[in-house]
């Protein structure tokens, strides 16, 4: 961003930037930055905080009438992730015996990602793979892997496996915010999935799998967050 804001600027566009990692925006030294301490992947705070998204953003764009560049400029507040707690999210009972636990939960689990898609105007990370009809075959194929099954015997390669990964821990991280009474700290939900499932147990054992048999750290490591690993 900071040798794009660069270009821009040489072409006479004033630039600003919210910058989430500080030392970052140092070595970028990008024209104008607002830095703010925040949770990655919250870049103007508080979810559903209008007030202070709002503030976040009139800081930023106030640092455009600096012309003392390069600048870089910290917001006053730091918002902590909370990756240790575990968002409340109450997991639906079995339906089914004969399916896989895990599967079984994830089918359980529709009618709340359902909600959340319509809360959201239909928008999802779901997709990379399989839609939300197939979380439960990529299921499968994460338990056969941590079971000793190869990339090849799933039909998955290197960065399928990693998609798949995220299209699961997605589906269940947007059906969480439709089962938590309010919107839960940053990676809360997460740590729920990794922690509180029966899914994300098996994906970090797939991951684990992958290391033990060989496979090259770049296509298991990144199955989990760094958090998670």
């Amino acid at each position: 961003m900071g040798v794009l804001s660069r270009v821009l600027e040489a072409a006479g566009l004033a630039t600003v930037g919210l910058s989430l990692v500080r030392r970052q925006a140092e070595n970028t030294k990008a024209p104008r930055f607002l830095n703010v301490e925040f949770p990655l992947g919250r870049p103007l705070g508080r979810p559903d905080d209008v007030a202070f998204q709002t503030d976040v953003l009139r800081r930023a764009l106030a640092l455009l009438e600096r012309t003392d560049v390069p600048v870089l400029v910290d917001h006053p507040e730091v918002i902590e992730d909370e990756t240790g707690v575990v968002a409340s999210c109450a997991l639906p009972p079995r339906h089914d015996p004969n399916l896989h636990p895990a599967v079984d939960e994830a089918q359980g689990l529709r009618a709340a990602y359902n909600r959340q898609l319509e809360a959201s105007g239909g928008r999802t990370a779901v997709g990379r793979v399989a839609g939300p009809d197939g979380i439960g075959g990529l299921i499968l194929k994460f338990a056969a892997i941590a079971d000793g099954a190869s990339l090849d015997d799933v039909d998955l390669d290197a960065s399928g496996v990693r998609a798949a990964g995220q299209d699961v821990r997605a589906y269940y991280e947007e059906a969480g915010l439709a089962l938590s009474d309010h919107v839960p700290a940053a990676r809360q939900i997460e740590t729920w999935f990794y922690t509180q499932t029966r899914t994300g147990p098996i994906i970090r054992a797939a991951s684990a799998a992958l290391a033990d048999a060989g496979v090259d750290r770049s296509t298991w490591y990144y199955m989990l967050p760094g958090t998670q690993a």
